[in-house]
């Protein structure tokens, strides 16, 4: 999802809603509208009071349930309220374990590590530092850039078209899209943008691209401190890079003497069927940020994975109040322990992302020129430019599915499902999409018959 405003001023009888339209009365209560600051964003598109969730479904206030397709945006990758995550959290709480405690060390926190290392970091050869920043994206984004930056000597960092880092100044001059530039009300500096995997065409290999422009003292692109991409841009439009691309990427980036930052917020966790979205690419990132699914939870955390050489930070040299959470050292070690000490899991991804990726292509077949995007279960429908994709998603929603646009115009229907999604409640979510799609595309007919 990308909010932008209408085009044009709505009627009095309705209000904006990422593009589309819907009527004032669907408010639950206007208290919202009467005292929240005109900067939510999801809730415009979803007027529901929610009450209660578990696993993928939510509730709303009058009982009414929705299967959910959008998990917290991949920030509830386990579904919610995993029971066993609820019970250790709850057991915590209950025994007065620390709720707040800055950097020092805690038990939990010691068990955190000890499980990362253990079933994620150790297995896969890395021998990364972990980082626990402030508790968003941003802040892992601004951090890895920060720490690019001392290491090098260098101020410019390269990213890519269509990329998302986050909005805060630092994260946000690596982010593409124009409507949340726009929001920064200064100068956004000491990035350069290269066109990503595709973005000129498949036939394109765009590291050419890159490698002229390095190589040349006169392109008028600084020696770079970092390459940051993400492997799978979600917000961009579920773009998907060829490993071959980011092998390339990663040599240009080491043949410079730059970092390679892969931001894998909304791609990790499993989100592509793997940990890390990187896995079998032949690629060994200098930097990892993380931090949605990372608690396990959907608890507030972000972490940046840094290889020792890099580990550069003085003691608080990047700070924040809230650097690490608790609460979310117990829910994520519980995460770790519970879907990755073994294969299983994986194995269950893997046929998910089969399910997802039929059920998407069935709906595909429906839309003339319609394209599938994304791989694992971080996959979409790209319906073309126009209000499609959002009039899809609205009339799901008052189907019974939670489920939202990604991509520069909003043009990619997106489904980030929880990973623990029953195929069952898969395929009734998928039968909602598809008679909204229907529904859509009848709309659409109509409208242009007249």
């Amino acid at each position: 999802m990308i909010d932008r405003p209408p085009a044009a001023p709505p009627p009095e009888s309705s209000f904006p809603l990422k593009g589309r339209l819907m009527p004032k009365d669907v408010i639950p209560n206007d208290i919202f509208e009467q005292r929240e600051s005109a900067a939510r964003s999801y809730c415009r598109s979803m007027p529901e009071r929610f009450t209660q969730a578990r696993g993928s479904e939510l509730q709303g206030s009058d009982g009414r349930s929705w299967i959910d397709f959008l998990a917290g945006c991949s920030s509830l990758n386990y579904g919610h309220n995993d029971p066993d995550m609820k019970a250790a959290l709850v057991e915590h709480i209950a025994g007065d374990g620390i709720a707040h405690g800055l950097d020092l060390h805690t038990d939990v926190k010691a068990d955190l590590l000890e499980a990362l290392d253990r079933h994620i970091l150790g297995p896969r050869g890395m021998d990364h530092k972990v980082m626990f920043t402030g508790p968003t994206g941003a802040n892992a984004v601004e951090a890895a850039m920060k720490i690019a930056r001392k290491v090098t000597g260098r101020t410019n960092i390269i990213a890519f078209t269509n990329g998302f880092h986050g909005v805060t100044l630092g994260a946000l001059a690596a982010t593409g899209n124009g409507y949340h530039r726009g929001g920064a009300g200064t100068t956004l500096n000491g990035v350069t943008r290269m066109p990503y995997d595709g973005f000129m065409g498949r036939d394109c290999d765009t590291t050419r691209f890159l490698e002229a422009m390095l190589a040349d003292r006169s392109s008028g692109v600084d020696a770079p401190a970092a390459i940051i991409l993400e492997t799978v841009q979600g917000e961009g439009g579920l773009n998907a890079a060829r490993p071959e691309w980011v092998q390339r990427v990663a040599e240009l980036a080491h043949e410079h003497g730059a970092l390679l930052i892969v931001d894998d917020i909304q791609a990790g966790c499993g989100r592509t069927g793997r940990f890390f979205s990187f896995e079998e690419m032949g690629v060994m990132p200098d930097i990892v940020t993380m931090a949605k699914s990372i608690s396990g939870f959907g608890l507030p955390m972000a972490l940046v994975l840094v290889k020792p050489e890099y580990d550069v930070f003085g003691p608080a040299e990047h700070n924040g109040t809230f650097r690490g959470n608790t609460h979310a050292f117990v829910t994520a070690r519980v995460a770790i322990e519970k879907f990755w000490a073994d294969g299983k899991f994986q194995k269950k991804l893997e046929e998910k992302a089969e399910l997802i990726g039929g059920a998407l292509s069935n709906i595909a077949k429906m839309v003339p020129e319609a394209k599938l995007k994304g791989r694992g279960l971080m996959q979409g429908v790209d319906v073309g430019a126009g209000a499609l994709a959002a009039d899809i998603c609205a009339r799901a929603f008052q189907k019974g599915l939670v489920i939202e646009t990604s991509g520069s115009e909003d043009q990619v229907v997106k489904v980030l499902a929880p990973l623990t999604t029953p195929e069952a409640t898969f395929r009734k979510g998928f039968d909602i999409l598809r008679d909204a799609t229907r529904e859509a595309l009848a709309n659409q007919a109509q409208i242009a018959a007249e």
